[in-house]
């Protein structure tokens, strides 16, 4: 028995490919429910893959967006790079989809048994013993597995208790994410755009009929919190230079639909497991949203971790799962905190949007078949 420890993208997806490969597990969530409230999510096409396995692609898809182009930008529009992605459909069999999180964690809950997932069950400590794995939870109550998924996240308690030395990196940037029903332009219906500006950005993605989702990003020192009177005011003054549709969704966002987060990742650890302890996603690698795929290799994660145990031939599947992972999981996680760095650039901006803009083809393509591709494919 696999005890999974958290009922996000990556724990919910692990759920579902135990058990379309018959491995008993349970799964943990501290949560009472699925938490309504959040942002948007890209799920590319590796991720797309995994879920067109696992049989739940077109509820996925019914539940988002697709993106079939890929804009950056200046902050007045000016284009620097722009991906089509009829290449990515062509070899992959569709392009990205945008979808509100709790809408992806809806889709996901609805395909796991009821019967194996006990929500309001927050993990406290566990203990790790040659037979088995004890786990202590906040209730007081206590329960036994066979092996321990930490699959809860970048302040991941299993993490926390394994690896106590890991270490949360701050990128200096600070994010806030919005979700409205302002009513974007027919030209940015299937289009994800992000704005570069001087030491700031903007990003837009349309999740629904009815629903876009933003994210504006700028330089600031961490754990500050927000003025709720004054934060429109604060952002359509920081924006103000962008282009007209930044002003106008932060506008008409309400304001209970703007969160605000500090942009960080998990810093580079070299193991993500023991015996009979293994991280997952974000508990394992934390990565910086700059590449749009936190997501995506959590998911990832899941489809392989799984696959192994099922074919398991050794008494390590832990240690091969991190061997198939740790090289491509690490260079999004190295990759996506350079771009952050790069894309809020002050003086060098101008420099930043003419190498940009002259970038070959042949490197965005290689870069982007990287990342679609599952591992070992």
């Amino acid at each position: 028995m696999y005890a999974i420890i958290g009922a996000g993208i990556g724990g919910l997806t692990t759920a579902l490919a135990f058990e379309k490969l018959n491995i008993p597990y349970h799964l943990y969530e501290k949560a009472e429910d699925i938490n309504a409230i959040g942002a948007g999510i890209w799920l590319a096409p590796n991720a797309l893959k995994v879920y067109e396995w696992l049989g739940i692609l077109d509820q996925v898809k019914n539940a988002g967006n697709s993106i079939d182009r890929i804009t950056i930008a200046t902050a007045d529009l000016q284009t620097l790079t722009d991906s089509k992605q009829d290449e990515a459909k062509e070899e992959y069999g569709y392009s990205t989809v945008a979808i509100h999180r709790a809408e992806l964690q809806k889709v996901l809950a609805n395909n796991v048994a009821s019967s194996n997932i006990s929500w309001g069950k927050g993990l406290k400590s566990y203990t790790e013993t040659k037979e088995g794995v004890e786990l202590q939870f906040l209730d007081a109550t206590t329960t036994i597995a066979n092996y321990l998924i930490g699959a809860d996240g970048i302040n991941s308690v299993v993490r926390k208790q394994l690896f106590p030395k890991s270490k949360i990196r701050y990128s200096g940037q600070t994010c806030w994410r919005g979700v409205t029903n302002f009513k974007l332009p027919e030209d940015y219906n299937h289009r994800g755009i992000e704005m570069w500006g001087k030491q700031t950005r903007f990003g837009i993605s349309k999740l629904s009929a009815d629903k876009t989702s933003w994210f504006a990003v700028a330089k600031s020192k961490p754990f500050l919190t927000d003025n709720k009177e004054t934060l429109k005011e604060d952002l359509l003054k920081e924006y103000k230079k962008y282009a007209n549709v930044v002003t106008d969704l932060i506008a008409n966002t309400n304001i209970d639909a703007i969160l605000r987060n500090d942009i960080i990742d998990l810093k580079p650890i070299k193991k993500w497991h023991t015996n009979r302890v293994c991280l997952l996603g974000d508990a394992g690698h934390a990565t910086t949203p700059n590449m749009g795929q936190g997501g995506a290799q959590a998911i990832e994660d899941a489809y392989f971790l799984s696959k192994i145990i099922a074919t398991n031939t050794t008494d390590s599947p832990f240690k091969e799962f991190q061997k198939v992972r740790y090289k491509k999981v690490n260079s999004i996680v190295n990759q996506s905190w350079i771009t952050g760095k790069v894309a809020h650039l002050g003086f060098g901006s101008k420099i930043r949007n003419m190498v940009f803009k002259n970038l070959p083809k042949s490197l965005i393509d290689k870069k982007m078949h990287f990342v679609y591709r599952l591992d070992n494919e």
